[in-house]
């Protein structure tokens, strides 16, 4: 089976765009490390197809080369910090219709020209003084991609708040020191619950 990984600079982390199997340095990495640990009796082929910068719209725009010529068996996709950082300093924010219909693209596309199972992950953000205000755009478009998955997704991983219980009693940069980029300790956070997410997509296609 495949599973490809999609998204930003959280799922690029440092990858060889050379090499599509280069998981970078990221959550794709130890995700793919908790999957063979998990099934070491499924063929799994790990492809990370993340680029730094990217935002909905760049997904929309790389659709035919990099979701549906893929044709993978599960696709995770975790994007949106940066429809809200790339408009940050003067608040221009890109309007939430907008978003909705970028996403919307996307995932219609996989449902209706791939065969693949969808897992969403929700974009998030590690509280960090000088991003703090990033939450005015971020917290809506947050709950759209919830409403976007209850739509189409298979699976779901909340990061947001597993983030916010995750670092309770202890310093949130332990997980993100900008706030936006996980620390190891942050990707292999995020990687534990992307098996637990997984799981059940895996085990369904195994059968």
């Amino acid at each position: 089976m495949k599973i490809l990984f999609q998204g930003d600079s959280i799922t690029d982390a440092g990858r060889n765009r050379e090499d599509c199997h280069d998981l970078g340095n990221g959550y794709p990495k130890f995700a793919a490390e908790n999957i063979r640990e998990a099934f070491p009796d499924v063929d799994i082929e790990f492809v990370n197809l993340g680029i730094s910068g990217n935002q909905t719209k760049d997904l929309v725009d790389r659709l035919e080369s990099d979701f549906v010529d893929v044709q993978p068996d599960i696709v995770s996709i975790l994007i949106g910090v940066n429809d809200t950082w790339h408009h940050a300093a003067d608040r221009s924010w890109l309007s939430n219709e907008k978003f909705e219909e970028n996403y919307r693209t996307v995932l219609e596309a996989i449902k209706t020209r791939t065969n693949a199972k969808i897992l969403m992950i929700e974009p998030f953000l590690i509280p960090i003084e000088d991003k703090l205000y990033f939450r005015e755009d971020l917290d809506p478009k947050i709950q759209i991609v919830r409403k976007l998955a209850r739509e189409y997704a298979d699976a779901y991983l909340p990061i947001d708040g597993l983030l916010a219980a995750g670092y309770i009693g202890t310093e949130p940069t332990v997980y993100a020191a900008d706030g936006v980029h996980p620390t190891e300790e942050g990707a292999r956070f995020i990687a534990d619950y992307y098996l637990e997410a997984v799981c059940d997509l895996i085990d369904e296609f195994a059968e």
